[in-house]
């Protein structure tokens, strides 16, 4: 089945510039359809029960109802972009799933990263896949063979940095490339060499030989800082020790 022609919009946002900027760049990109824009969290609940929405531009701090709180309470979710002033809030965003975490201000070409993350989520759930297939992932003794985006992938383990866990997909991030596959964490937690990978976090895989350092709450994997959950943190601290 081929993408979509028009993708739906939602734009949440009290704020009426960021608004206006963000209507802005949707009417440039042909393949989008802006449905609504609503000024709180509840006019947009609303929007959502009457319009089929693939993509939701989503601010945080809002009134009554935080764009944390919209998203944790839906059921069925449009691929969603957070867009913010504060950057304290990612954590919480990616542990959400979320496509993208855009920090105000942003520009078109950011704005145009964002929206192709999220189309390409979008075009997984249009061709209809709902479950990792048997023969996604297979592995061997140094690398693992990933299938994604119709190409077969070969992943050397000390090339990979850290997984991501999104849902029914994970994404491998890896010292050249990021690849996005349709496989469940806790499967691929079991095929991975346990002296190689270890879990930190329900939503992540880290590589043990590019660790750099932990503290209370993150774990810092080749520069890029990782979420430590608090039940994944006693079997890291004794494997680091």
């Amino acid at each position: 089945m081929n993408a979509k022609e028009k993708y739906n919009v939602i734009i949440v946002d009290d704020e009426y510039l960021a608004q206006k900027l963000l209507q802005d760049y949707v009417s440039k990109v042909e393949s989008l359809q802006l449905v609504a824009t609503c000024s709180n969290a509840i006019e947009a609940m609303n929007v959502l029960k009457d319009h089929q929405v693939d993509i939701m531009f989503l601010d945080i701090q809002m009134p009554d109802l935080t764009g944390l709180d919209l998203a944790k309470s839906l059921e069925h979710r449009p691929a969603i972009i957070f867009t913010t002033a504060y950057s304290e809030y990612a954590v919480d965003a990616f542990n959400l799933s979320v496509v993208d975490y855009l920090l105000k201000p942003f520009n078109f070409p950011r704005f145009i990263q964002a929206i192709n993350k999220a189309i390409g989520t979008e075009q997984q759930k249009v061709m209809g896949i709902q479950k990792p297939a048997a023969d996604t992932i297979s592995e061997s003794n140094d690398f693992i063979t990933v299938k994604a985006d119709y190409k077969l992938y070969k992943i050397n383990y000390d090339d990979l940095l850290f997984i991501e866990g999104q849902h029914e997909y994970v994404t491998f991030h890896t010292t050249q490339r990021r690849i996005t596959a349709l496989f469940a964490l806790k499967d691929l937690e079991e095929i991975l060499p346990k002296d190689k990978f270890v879990r930190v976090h329900k939503s992540y895989i880290v590589s043990f030989k590019h660790i750099q350092d932990l503290d209370k709450s993150d774990v810092t994997v080749a520069g890029n800082k990782v979420p430590v959950g608090a039940s994944y943190r006693d079997e890291l601290l004794a494997r680091l020790q």
